[in-house]
């Protein structure tokens, strides 16, 4: 069988909405925009027309629920001009009128729905536009009063522009009447739906969700998206699968010969490591220490830090001897301070795609996962977009180091979230008490590529960087932070 011609594309104008929809909107199609108030439908709606008019398309949007001033003061605060687009504004009898406004005015309040449509008709019919928003759909579910009446006039207007060619957006708030809400469903050719969920503390996460598209393929699932100065920016789910790529196989080094001989010559490329242990412990600073020797190669590596404010990274850095000011000027590092209360999962991974793809990072350490985890709305989250995210970085030949600070500082240490099976390497740090002194351990418990050194070797931090010493002997239960002393026992008079 042949295939079915697919219909053109166009651009919607909204940053990551094309991805998702797997090229851009099919041309001609009528799409309901669905949503809760201050999810972001009107902005969504005047960025699909002011792409419109970029492109030299004719477009209109009918407002029902706004004043063409407050359309306008929406626009103006996002730094839009809406110069170009036609308006037909729909506003209360009592509404002071400008007779020398350019824009169609329109009186809902006088009128049934049929002659509302029918006016709505003469204004396209005037226009002529190829790009059509019509906001809202609640003003005419009010105005019908009734389901049946309300899904005739729907169907009349999708009767209407079939074969005028006119891409049209349908915004509506989420109705609490399923009935309702299906009559346009079923109607429609495509359906995007906002929605939000509320956090006890920090910025609400919002997703967008591709409900359907007819005879088009589509990114389903649930996108996150942000909405602000520069409207509405989505950021589309990841899927590994999509991005393969062919690198060449070496070993990354830190630098550090003996912490590379742990690994038997350094850790492989396209990898991740999970770098476990207590507070204070040197997690960080091993972590940086492998973006430093990255940097330092003039391959570019970046550093995402949760825990730490920038200044407070940038002097541990100096403390030990990393002289990383050179390098972050040349952009071979790059260190970004992250809020945790700000951020949805999704952003976060579009920014090191972008790090990845467009500034070729070889090097990313998230520091630490505990606050990339309080980004998140639930563990399970977490696991899933760490898992596509890892995946795709390990495909690009990115190293990725992933710091997880454990909860206890000595004896027992429950993980905030089981994520070691996730990551290719798993270096572990501990403390260790010896000699009335408190010391540090470090030792590689996993590398799935190959071979490892199976030995627990000392961890020193000074002004001259990091020293990794010889295997310690002469203990036993040093990863328990408590450890013994083994006693040597004196061969025999017999063995003698």
């Amino acid at each position: 069988m042949a295939k079915p011609e697919q219909p053109a594309r166009i651009n919607s104008g909204v940053p990551g909405l094309d991805d998702i929809l797997l090229g851009g909107m099919p041309q001609g199609h009528t799409f309901l925009v669905e949503g809760r108030a201050g999810t972001g439908k009107t902005t969504l709606g005047l960025q699909f027309c002011i792409e419109g008019h970029r492109n030299r398309e004719k477009c209109l949007y009918v407002t029902l629920s706004e004043s063409k001033a407050e359309l306008v003061a929406s626009a103006n605060g996002h730094g839009w001009s809406l110069d170009g687009i036609s308006i037909a504004e729909f506003v209360p009898e009592e509404a002071s009128l400008n007779d020398g406004d350019r824009y169609t005015v329109f009186h809902p309040g006088e009128i049934e729905l049929a002659s509302t449509v029918k006016k709505l008709i003469g204004e396209i019919d005037r226009v002529n536009p190829e790009r059509l928003v019509i906001d809202s759909l609640s003003e005419f579910r009010l105005m019908s009063q009734e389901a049946v009446r309300y899904r005739r006039q729907l169907l009349s207007l999708k009767q209407y522009f079939i074969g005028r060619n006119t891409s049209v957006l349908l915004l509506d708030d989420l109705s609490p009447d399923d009935d309702n809400n299906q009559q346009v469903l079923s109607i429609v050719h495509g359906v995007i739906r906002f929605t939000h969920v509320q956090r006890s503390y920090g910025v609400v996460r919002r997703r967008i969700e591709i409900v359907k598209v007819r005879s088009s393929a589509y990114r389903g699932g649930f996108h996150d998206y942000t909405l602000g100065i520069d409207g509405v920016i989505i950021y589309p789910r990841l899927i590994a699968a999509e991005h393969p790529d062919d690198f060449k196989d070496d070993l990354l080094s830190s630098g550090i010969a003996s912490l590379d001989a742990m690994f038997h010559g350094g850790i492989d490329r396209g990898s991740s490591t999970l770098v476990l242990g207590p507070a204070g412990v040197g997690k960080s600073s091993v972590s940086m220490q492998y973006a430093y020797a990255s940097a330092v190669r003039k391959e570019r590596a970046v550093i995402y830090s949760f825990d730490e404010t920038l200044r407070t990274v940038l002097k541990r850095a100096r403390s030990l001897s990393m002289k990383i000011e050179g390098l972050i000027k040349d952009k071979h590092l790059y260190i970004e301070q992250m809020d945790a209360a700000e951020l949805s999962p999704g952003e976060f991974t579009w920014k090191i795609r972008r790090e990845v793809e467009e500034n070729g990072a070889r090097v990313i350490v998230i520091d630490s996962l505990n606050g990339f985890l309080r980004s998140m709305s639930g563990e399970a989250d977490l696991a899933l977009h760490l898992h596509e995210l890892l995946a795709y970085l390990n495909q690009r030949g990115v190293d990725t180091f992933i710091v997880l600070t454990q909860q206890s500082l000595i004896g027992e240490r429950p993980e905030p979230v089981d994520v070691s099976y996730l990551a290719d390497t798993l270096l572990i740090l501990r403390y260790f008490e010896a000699e009335a002194s408190v010391r540090r351990a470090i030792s590689v418990l996993k590398k799935r590529s190959g071979g490892h050194e199976d030995t627990i070797r000392e961890l020193q931090f000074s002004g001259k960087g990091i020293q990794v010493g010889e295997p310690l002997t002469g203990f036993k239960g040093i990863l328990s932070g408590l450890p013994e002393t083994l006693q040597i026992q004196e061969p025999s008079q017999k063995e003698k």
